[in-house]
């Protein structure tokens, strides 16, 4: 009966109720009274379940309870644990590599990293004194699109992404029994990124707003002379099509203002071949990752209203930086060895925050910002303030905050919606599991919303208090084994009196629509 109830009660009865029609299959597996078997293609074992594709779809079967027959059988006695990674090439080629031989060091193995054909390479994992590795990582080095059309040819176990799920692929990942890929426990995000403007070092252009950027890669600016520049035409540099950089500068940059990429984008195989190439074109622009900027020069990116803001860890970190790109793991619903678990569990940690800094990706560990470095901010407050936001308001905000320190963890929320984004989601999670460990006890958290400065103020008030307080009830449910009343936390609000971009342009709205955490 335990190996019966391993297996999906809707397709045991289906087996139980007549014997199965002879097809060429390459395994079966048997319970140890023969009473019932199934037979399907080995889509992989993990060292304790089979998962096998049968005529009744995808089953996961508990191996201490079968005997295997057939060609595909795995050796038992040899097994070693195997995940494929495909996806995004600035997380395949520079992150991944660092977090497995991270993973290695803390688990005291021997991470051995071998050559495969073009475009792919493995890690082993051996411990002290064998021959045989305890597990492979391979790793694929694509672009997402194609490591998401790998996972749906059951070709790759977990995509690498630079771009949050597009909804064909969610719903393709659903019908194949892949699970929802945009839930908590299918998707994560492994680190931060950001979309960053980068020029030739000669290029005398030192900022560019997100409008004329847009505007630009929409090939509606095509001469350097209206960004302030040369009389020159501007030269348009991106990844290949496929990557998920390139396909965030279409969806977030272009697609906002109606227009589309031009033809004769000039594109590159990998996103690092960017920053290089446009080092090399004095005319060239290009969106480079963050961590791949050189050895180009990086634009600030400006708005009307004369706020200015350029790509550093920290505004990356608290996404204040508009074109913050979170880098993401998504997981199918299937079991994964148990070596390959611990590996996730890692890249959650301390340890591996550490090797996500060094590899030149923004860390998600939360730090503390003192107001006094903060001065920025403030400035451009009293700049921004009108009629609706007077010296009173924002006296009354500045008393509220100074006692406190801004962690870097920030939550917004998708277009249009009261749903949290991606990134955010992954806050709350992050937030709940360091309440759970007891790093905030006997501490206090102040949830405070802020909004655009579209409407009334009175109205942006309300919303910037909602908002906060949705997120508080967020981080308190995902709280799971308590702890959450070992800490004094609080709720406040200040609307529009806060500003951290321009109000017109949608981009400037997102980042001012947001929830801050202060601490104390």
């Amino acid at each position: 009966m335990t190996w019966l109830r391993a297996v999906l009660g809707a397709a045991l009865l289906v087996w139980l109720a007549g014997p199965m029609p002879a097809r060429a299959q390459d395994i079966t597996l048997r319970s140890p009274d023969g009473a019932v078997e199934i037979s399907g293609t080995l889509l992989g074992y993990d060292g304790e379940f089979y998962r096998v594709d049968t005529q009744f779809g995808e089953l996961t079967v508990d191996g201490s309870g079968v005997a295997c027959d057939g060609p595909g059988c795995p050796n038992l006695l040899e097994f070693v644990a195997e995940v494929v990674f495909s996806g995004a090439s600035s997380m395949t080629e520079v992150l991944m590599p660092a977090l497995v031989e991270g993973f290695a060091r803390r688990q005291q193995l021997t991470a051995r990293r071998v050559e495969l054909d073009e475009g792919r390479f493995a890690y082993e994992l051996l411990r002290d004194g064998a021959a045989r590795p305890a597990a492979r990582f391979e790793f694929r080095v694509t672009t997402t699109d194609e490591g998401f059309a790998d996972l749906l040819a059951n070709e790759a176990d977990i995509v690498l992404a630079s771009r949050e799920i597009r909804a064909e692929e969610r719903q393709r990942a659903a019908e194949a029994g892949m699970g929802d890929l945009t839930d908590g426990t299918r998707s994560r995000v492994l680190a931060l990124d950001a979309m960053v403007p980068v020029v030739a070092q000669t290029n005398p252009v030192r900022d560019i707003s997100t409008a004329e950027l847009a505007r630009a890669f929409a090939g509606e600016i095509t001469n350097w002379a209206e960004l302030g520049g040369p009389d020159a035409p501007v030269v348009l540099h991106l990844p290949d099509a496929g990557s998920g950089l390139s396909q965030s500068a279409e969806d977030r940059l272009v697609a906002p203002i109606g227009g589309t990429l031009p033809e004769d984008v000039t594109r590159h195989d990998r996103s690092a071949q960017v920053a290089e190439a446009v080092a090399r074109d004095p005319f060239g622009i290009g969106l480079a990752s963050f961590a791949e900027t050189a050895p180009a020069r990086a634009l600030a990116l400006t708005g009307s209203c004369g706020f200015s803001l350029s790509a550093t860890r920290r505004t990356v970190k608290t996404e204040d930086y508009p074109l913050t790109s979170p880098l993401f793991l998504y997981l199918p619903a299937r079991r994964l060895p148990k070596m390959a678990r611990d590996f996730l569990a890692f890249t959650r940690s301390a340890p591996a925050q550490i090797v996500i800094r060094r590899s030149g990706f923004v860390d998600q560990s939360p730090e503390d910002i003192a107001i006094n470095d903060q001065g920025d901010r403030f400035a451009n407050a009293l700049l921004a303030a009108g009629p609706e936001i007077g010296l009173d308001a924002l006296k009354a905000m500045t008393e509220t905050l100074k006692p406190l320190s801004r962690l870097t963890t920030s939550f917004r929320f998708e277009a249009g919606s009261a749903r949290l984004d991606a990134q955010s989601r992954s806050n709350v999670a992050q937030l709940a599991g360091a309440i759970e460990t007891g790093f905030y006890d006997a501490r206090r958290l102040l949830f405070v919303g802020f909004s655009d400065g579209m409407g009334p103020a009175s109205n942006n008030q309300q919303i910037a208090m909602a908002r906060a307080r949705a997120v508080q009830a967020a981080v308190i449910a995902a709280v799971e084994t308590g702890g959450s009343d070992r800490i004094d936390m609080g709720v406040a609000a200040f609307g529009e009196a806060l500003p951290m971009a321009c109000d017109d342009t949608e981009w400037g709205r997102s980042v001012n629509r947001r929830v801050e955490v202060w601490i104390r």
